[in-house]
């Protein structure tokens, strides 16, 4: 089924199109695989992870990002709160 504006711009985009699309841009914003399965109504955060594995590289990497930076700050507290 086409939406009758897509009819109008030559463009045709169906229901599923713009869902996945969705949920891509959800998971690249960073928002919670399982806020996205809620929102999606997967069974299972599995299903969710499994159709849109192809997004995580970048997550990732954001997550190892993140994880570095908060073990670096916790080295440097704990390494300033010996020198006290």
């Amino acid at each position: 089924m086409y939406f009758e504006f897509t009819h109008r711009v030559g463009i045709k985009v169906r229901f599923h199109d713009l869902r996945h699309s969705h949920a891509s841009q959800l998971l690249r914003a960073g928002v919670s695989p399982k806020v996205v399965q809620e929102r999606l109504g997967h069974g299972t955060v599995g299903i969710t992870l499994d159709i849109y594995s192809h997004i995580l590289p970048g997550i990732q990497e954001e997550a190892v990002r993140k994880l570095d930076l908060a073990l670096r700050a916790a080295i440097a507290n704990q390494h300033a709160s010996q020198l006290v």
